[in-house]
């Protein structure tokens, strides 16, 4: 089972930029996406694939967050018991057997105000992480976390220790959600290495020199990870489509 999350920035734009061709390419059997900022009727011509099943939590603020999944597989929702989700940042479902979660943490980088909002909006997460991650069921949490992990996670951590989304208590927190049973897919393949990158910022020469973040991760319980097989991000289709790469991990079902 191959299973892509990807933060689009836009589904419509992404759609415009060669979205269809890149997930065609790409082969997957589930897709987990954020930042869709659209309700399906929105998008014109379903733009999921002839016979594949979906499900949307679009934000209640236009244009704004929203998260869904598509499924090769018939999709069953599940109960997100965590904190209320007005802007569309949580979809959990079951697919195939698995328990799978499309996530879109808040981003703090707007001020103060919003590292606030995105630091309640961790505890509620986190609360819930905790609670799920020693089930025998697979489950996997797919998403855009707003946070790189370790000095392996962005291209200058020595400019960035400021920086919403590698403060030191966000990358304290992460490290005690892996610390409770979760695997980061990608880094349990690659090892540490710097990189790969999955978001690059739209300023300067960032896309070009390849001056990324690692802030969009698949996170899997035990059960799940005892299934991984490979991981790897898509540089090519990020580029293209979003200023976020798809994150893809293949685990036997």
């Amino acid at each position: 089972m191959l299973v892509a999350t990807w933060n689009v920035n836009g589904l419509r734009a992404a759609l415009r930029k060669g979205f269809s061709a890149h997930l065609e390419r790409l082969g997957v059997d589930v897709l987990l996406l954020q930042e869709v900022r659209a309700t399906p009727d929105q998008l014109g011509p379903s733009p999921v694939p002839d016979g594949w099943h979906a499900s949307w939590n679009p934000s209640s603020k236009p244009g704004y967050a929203g998260v869904s999944v598509w499924s090769r597989w018939p999709i069953e929702p599940l109960t997100y018991d965590g904190d209320a989700d007005p802007d569309g940042r949580v979809l959990w479902m079951s697919v195939a057997g698995w328990r799978i979660g499309s996530i879109y943490l808040p981003s703090g980088s707007a001020g103060p105000e919003r590292q606030s909002a995105k630091e309640h909006w961790m505890g509620g997460f986190r609360s819930w992480m905790d609670r799920i991650v020693a089930s025998d069921m697979p489950t996997l949490i797919g998403g855009d976390l707003n946070i790189a992990h370790t000095p392996l996670d962005i291209h200058n951590p020595q400019r960035s220790g400021d920086l919403s989304g590698f403060l030191p208590h966000e990358r304290v927190w992460f490290g005690a959600m892996l610390g409770a049973g979760w695997t980061d897919a990608v880094r349990q393949v690659v090892g540490p290495r710097v990189g790969p990158w999955s978001w690059w910022s739209n300023r300067g020469r960032a896309r070009a020199e390849d001056r990324g973040w690692r802030i969009d991760y698949q996170l899997a319980n035990p059960a799940a990870a005892s299934r991984l097989l490979e991981a790897r991000i898509d540089r090519e289709a990020g580029i293209q489509c979003s200023d976020h790469a798809p994150v893809l991990a293949r685990y036997q079902r």
